[in-house]
């Protein structure tokens, strides 16, 4: 379970969101801009929020009112960043053990499962420039999984992809959340894409949750 509730002031508005995520995938659905990506930072710890608290599984990662702020490399948090952050030089399997502290037999049997998972067994000596958008996605996920998250954060995961490829990762990322159990928190601003991920859907707009939109709840 992961549960939010900060205010951060930002350059244009004041970010101020409250949620609750228990084991399903939550959407962040609103405009570029209006704090989705902020928020997730948040949650990281990428940024700090200036009042409020975040938790995960009663384990608090940031309150203010205690002083409390845990840098992100001890949140165990997964995140895949829209443009997946990955290092060109670098072949697959050297992409998706970058970073991994723990090694032995556990890593090796989670690595090799997330290869199947991911149906990418066949691309492990290949180097990133090499890939497609589809390929670099599963790759970037499988990096995120490899530190066996408590949470895993997706900004804009599919927005580079071809409408199919996309539709066939939302099915991917599904089964994915549904294997792991875990909290998903996904980021999108394609309302086709938050209807088919969120198990729950936050609309966003100048940093604050609002009422579905008239426009979305008419589908057009």
């Amino acid at each position: 379970m992961l549960d939010i509730a900060i205010k951060k002031n930002l350059p244009d508005f004041v970010l101020d969101i409250k949620f609750s995520v228990p084991n399903n995938t939550l959407v962040l659905f609103g405009p570029s801009g209006c704090g989705k990506t902020t928020t997730l930072r948040c949650i990281a710890g990428l940024s700090k929020p200036d009042t409020g608290h975040i938790t995960c599984n009663k384990r608090i990662l940031f309150d203010d009112q205690q002083s409390i702020f845990v840098p992100p490399r001890d949140r165990n948090i997964g995140y895949m960043f829209q443009e997946y952050a990955l290092f060109p030089h670098m072949n697959v399997q050297k992409n998706i053990l970058y970073g991994v502290k723990n090694t032995g037999a556990d890593s090796d049997n989670l690595f090799k499962g997330l290869l199947d998972l991911l149906k990418i067994n066949h691309l492990i000596d290949r180097h990133i420039v090499k890939l497609s958008g589809g390929e670099k996605q599963r790759v970037a996920l499988a990096r995120a999984l490899m530190a066996r998250p408590q949470i895993l954060l997706l900004d804009e995961p599919l927005s580079a992809l071809d409408e199919q490829i996309r539709v066939e990762l939302q099915s991917e990322l599904k089964n994915m959340q549904q294997i792991l159990n875990i909290p998903f928190v996904l980021v999108t601003h394609n309302w086709d894409e938050a209807q088919a991920m969120g198990d729950q859907i936050i609309f966003m707009d100048q940093g604050r949750q609002v009422h579905q939109p008239d426009c979305l709840k008419s589908g057009v």
